[in-house]
């Protein structure tokens, strides 16, 4: 039986972020740039997502880079030079100093190239070589909440199982899991069901390095085959977020968080 290798209480792990998508339901936005950099209160989502992280002890993040790729390349690397008070340039070689400035984020950033036409398994599988360390977290770069992501360490480190998926509550428009009410244990995947509302995936995961065998290549839907393997194995565990969770997939979406970031109620705020 696989199970979990990494179990250090003291070192915060990297964290994965699938941001490769064509966004295609928000194409009001995504015909211009890349959906992570799509802004809610004049920053990415990308930064939002990041930020919370941050906020939880989180600083090196792995991302999955797909469509319109070098827009968030560019963004990452302005991202110090923008906030300096001064840069001095040597023209001959292109040596830049950045002097002064605001930016207090401590992040390091690896930006992988997984293809513009690769499924969600096979960005998660491109990333492997950049997640040696054992256990780490993945998200989406669409979805926001004020979920404890350190509680949710430290549920998926008790457990002893491969991977940790958070569920949240939604209607039904989205396919739900069938959970074991004593043990948490998702028993199946259930597809977009006709009536009721049920726990779904919030895409908040914590997985150990043994997830990569259950993906098989670039065409693999880490929604699907791999999710459900996973289950069937007894390696998949629910963690049952209540509170606040959004995705942005469409622009009535982003108006939202908009809206909300604008009043100062935004609960994914977790930060100073």
């Amino acid at each position: 039986m696989l199970v979990a290798t990494d179990r250090s209480q003291n070192v915060f792990p990297p964290v994965a972020i699938l941001a490769g998508g064509l966004g295609t339901r928000l194409s009001e936005e995504t015909d211009q740039r890349p959906k992570p950099l799509v802004e809610i209160g004049g920053h990415p989502i990308l930064w939002h997502v990041m930020r919370h992280y941050h906020a939880h002890g989180m600083n090196e993040f792995v991302i999955a880079l797909g469509y319109k790729k070098e827009a968030i390349i560019k963004y990452f690397l302005d991202l110090h030079a923008l906030s300096s008070e001064a840069v001095t340039v040597r023209t001959l070689d292109g040596a830049a100093s950045f002097h002064g400035g605001r930016n207090a984020l401590d992040w390091t950033v690896h930006l992988v190239d997984t293809g513009s036409d690769t499924m969600t398994g096979g960005r998660i599988r491109r990333l492997a070589p950049y997640l040696e360390r054992g256990t780490f977290m993945l998200t989406w770069c669409d979805g926001l909440s004020d979920i404890d992501l350190t509680r949710l360490l430290a549920f998926h480190r008790a457990h002893g199982k491969l991977a940790t998926v958070t569920t949240i509550r939604a209607p039904s428009r989205f396919g739900y899991l069938d959970l074991d009410a004593s043990t948490g244990m998702v028993r199946r995947f259930v597809e977009k069901p006709e009536h009721g509302d049920g726990w779904i995936n919030g895409a908040f995961f914590v997985l150990e390095r043994g997830i990569f065998d259950y993906i098989d290549g670039d065409a693999t839907v880490w929604e699907r085959e791999p999710l459900e393997r996973l289950a069937a194995a007894g390696q998949l565990v629910a963690y049952r977020h209540h509170a606040f969770w959004q995705c942005m997939d469409t622009l009535r979406e982003k108006h939202l968080l908009d809206e909300l970031w604008r009043r100062g109620a935004a609960p994914w705020k977790t930060w100073e």
